[in-house]
């Protein structure tokens, strides 16, 4: 028995397979030999597939005689063109703000104030207010995870506060370098060790580096000052921290800096930070809802933001994630048929699986997060559905035929059927729009093939 495998499909779409057979001369094959072939039909099938194209697909034994299947698709002669091929791709998208979050109070007690929804938040503004206490924004990477109150407390957290405090416009004094040795004191609210030890509070610098955080005492009386010792110990105490790259020291300066920026801002000026009057974010923030009211108990959600930057979401396959590349250009198609240009800005490494009504994995897809090059371009836009075309390859004056008339020979490769009925070895390039790039001896603009119809 001689087999046809025939295949239709368009570039991006898919459909089953027709499979037909063709009695032949011949005994019938053993059921070993037919699973053989089956499993050698099967592979030529993937690898087409694998490739992102569907291709019309007869096989050719290896006299060069094609069989004719019984029914399948209509054959139809049509003419070798020239051609520019561009491996663009147009996917469904959804255009939003970014980094969605919710927020939640990080203490307990009433919500007094909450901002409209709609509303922009920048750094040192307030969020919401617990109790008539402000929770102000800060940028950073880094949440508040503990109460700021232990002079020479040393952590990432204290950066944070640092670097806003500095970029709001307060002096904070001079920061302990890396690999500073920093003795912590007692905590700012309690009253201080009765002892002589002159080690309270000092900072050993490495050796070979001025003393870090000579800075001013705070604000109403005399503080602790560094010492220029540039002895340090092997290893830190329980009471000692090493400062490593990215951390910052809550010196006396920084919390005389905390004081002023409370008593700008309504908070009681303590030179003390608890974990909920800050609120970390990564920039300005816009409020996207609003789920909590006045009066309510802060514990639960209070609202959620993004950022204030819009970007285009495009779920992908993952068998078709290959094809797309950080920094890819792009060109999004607004639901009035303008077009805002952009590029690949993510390429999320959470594959999501989508299942079907039975609960089975039908298909996983890749989120490809696109930034647009002008944001005004969607200004008037909060959320819609868009089109993303991602850009590919191009090529341009190459010889092309649909795929469809492509034949898979039984030794490899592929050919082509002249009209006269002769087959023609060809070599494949590039697949484009139902379009396949071909070259060979022999193969010329004009010339008559047969494709299916």
């Amino acid at each position: 028995m001689r087999r046809s495998v025939v295949s239709e499909r368009d570039a991006g779409d898919t459909m089953p397979l027709r499979v037909t057979a063709q009695e032949g001369a011949g005994p019938r094959e053993p059921a070993a030999g037919r699973r053989k072939k089956k499993a050698v039909y099967l592979a030529v099938v993937a690898v087409l597939l694998a490739g992102g194209t569907g291709v019309g697909l007869l096989w050719v034994d290896r006299g060069g005689n094609g069989s004719e299947p019984e029914s399948g698709p209509k054959i139809k002669q049509i003419a070798v063109v020239k051609t520019d091929l561009s491996g663009s791709r147009e996917m469904e998208g959804t255009l939003g703000y970014d980094s969605a979050r919710t927020i939640r109070s990080a203490g307990e007690g009433r919500v007094t104030w909450l901002p409209n929804r709609g509303a922009t938040v920048k750094r040192g503004r307030q969020l919401y207010r617990v109790d008539e206490r402000s929770a102000v924004i800060f940028y950073g990477s880094t949440p508040l995870y503990r109460r700021l109150d232990t002079p020479g407390s040393v952590g990432r957290d204290i950066w944070v506060v640092a670097d806003n405090l500095k970029a709001l416009g307060y002096d904070i004094g001079a920061q302990p370098a890396p690999g500073t040795v920093v003795r912590q004191q007692a905590p700012a609210d309690d009253p201080p060790p009765m002892t002589t030890d002159p080690g309270q509070g000092e900072t050993t610098p490495p050796a070979g580096q001025p003393a870090a955080g000579q800075s001013s005492a705070p604000e109403g009386g005399a503080g602790p000052r560094t010492d220029a010792s540039q002895e340090r110990p092997s290893s830190p105490s329980p009471s000692q921290s090493t400062v490593r790259e990215g951390d910052g020291v809550l010196t006396t300066s920084l919390m005389s800096a905390i004081k002023r920026w409370q008593k700008a801002v309504g908070i009681k000026p303590t030179g003390i930070l608890d974990i909920s009057d800050v609120v970390v974010t990564k920039s300005a923030v816009r409020v996207s809802d609003v789920l909590a009211q006045p009066g309510d108990e802060a514990s639960g959600d209070l609202m959620t933001v993004t950022a204030t930057t819009k970007s285009v979401t495009v779920p992908v396959q993952s068998l078709d994630i290959g094809s797309i590349k950080s920094g890819q250009r792009v060109t999004v198609v607004l639901p009035d048929r303008s077009t805002a240009a952009g590029r690949v800005a993510a390429i999320s490494t959470t594959v999501q699986g989508d299942q079907d009504d039975t609960g089975n994995a039908r298909q996983t897809r890749i989120n490809v997060t696109v930034s647009l090059d002008d944001p005004q371009a969607v200004k008037g836009i909060d959320s819609a559905p868009v089109r993303a075309q991602f850009q590919g390859e191009s090529k341009k004056g190459v010889l092309a035929v649909p795929v469809g008339a492509l034949l898979a020979l039984r030794e490899g490769g592929y050919a082509v059927r002249l009209s006269g009925g002769r087959l023609v070895p060809v070599d494949t390039g590039m697949f484009a729009k139902g379009l396949v790039e071909i070259s060979g001896q022999g193969i010329s603009e004009g010339m008559k093939v047969e494709t299916t119809a």
